[in-house]
């Protein structure tokens, strides 16, 4: 039933616009997890593109034969041979990515769980929903950021190249994105976007269906009640889940999407994202797959405790 409208006008926003208020919560608490943990991103990402077999094909002097220098090495390295600040370098498209991305997977997965799927009368939400609620969440939300995670893991990568002798590609955020619209069109700016979406689908997959199932777990099996701990541990495991399986989809979108392209956009190292899996197992070898696991367990864990604890 539905409030007279000088009731309803006496309401507070959040009750009045509760979806768009959730929207705006859900992303202002991802824009400030977004701040504190980018270090460990940029550090995933340069992770995830040492030692990549595919540049050898090109001749490129840049791949390297030292070993994999780990999570610390590598940021600490970065300090060093970039700067303190460049361990942000990439930050302002990744804030947009996670405006557009966590907002819109979050308020898609509740509008999924309250109005399509519907609680059970115990108010569980059943493991098979959350399934699929997470992962329809996910692949929407990634979609539609995919342009703004093109430019960010490519800025992220701008620094390595100066220190290779390689001229940048881009003056700025705004000139990135620019620049890839004029080469590849508007196909340009989903470069990417079917193992970005893989990745969505799993990692939500994980995160969302691990964190209700070992929360209903704790409530109800456990002394713990519904608070910050539950809510903690809940999130330790989901983002240890999420982690263990989005982590190699997430490898083959970075290498696809910082890949060299062609004057028509195209890219000279991998066809597909196939490919690109083919090429890092048989050039690198299975666990290739999970280069930058640490940071990017790290840093879910925490995003996801601010989050969760946002949306309630």
């Amino acid at each position: 039933m539905s409030l007279p409208e000088d009731e309803e006008r006496l309401l507070p926003l959040a009750q009045r616009w509760p979806r768009a208020s959730k929207f705006l919560l859900s992303g202002w608490a991802a824009t400030v997890a977004e701040l504190a943990t980018f270090p460990l991103d940029l550090t995933k990402t340069r992770l995830q593109m040492q030692g990549e077999a595919a540049l050898a094909r090109l001749g490129d002097s840049a791949r390297e034969s030292a070993p994999y220098r780990g999570m610390v090495r590598t940021a600490l390295g970065i300090v060093q041979e970039e700067g303190f600040l460049k361990l942000w370098q990439g930050v302002t498209p990744a804030i947009y990515r996670h405006i557009v991305y966590s907002g819109g997977r979050m308020v898609t997965y509740e509008h999924l769980r309250e109005v399509v799927f519907g609680k059970s009368e115990d108010k569980h939400y059943p493991l098979w929903k959350s399934v699929i609620g997470g992962m329809m969440a996910g692949v929407v939300g990634q979609f539609l950021a995919n342009p703004t995670d093109l430019v960010k893991v490519q800025m992220q990568m701008e620094g390595k190249r100066k220190l290779e002798g390689k001229p940048l590609r881009f003056r700025g955020v705004h000139h990135a994105f620019a620049k890839i619209l004029s080469e590849g069109g508007i196909r340009g700016l989903w470069a990417g976007w079917v193992p970005n979406i893989q990745r969505a689908a799993l990692v939500n997959m994980g995160d969302l269906t691990t964190y209700d199932t070992v929360k209903h777990y704790l409530v109800l099996n456990t002394p713990l009640e519904d608070n910050i701990m539950t809510h903690g541990l809940s999130s330790l495991c989901s983002g240890l889940v999420a982690s263990i399986l989005g982590t190699p989809a997430d490898v083959i979108k970075s290498r696809i999407m910082n890949q060299p392209r062609d004057k028509q956009g195209r890219g000279l190292l991998y066809k597909s994202s196939t490919d690109c899996l083919i090429q890092a197992v048989q050039g690198e070898g299975f666990m290739s797959l999970y280069k930058g696991f640490l940071p990017s367990w790290l840093r879910m864990v925490t995003n996801l405790v601010g989050l969760h604890k946002a949306t309630q």
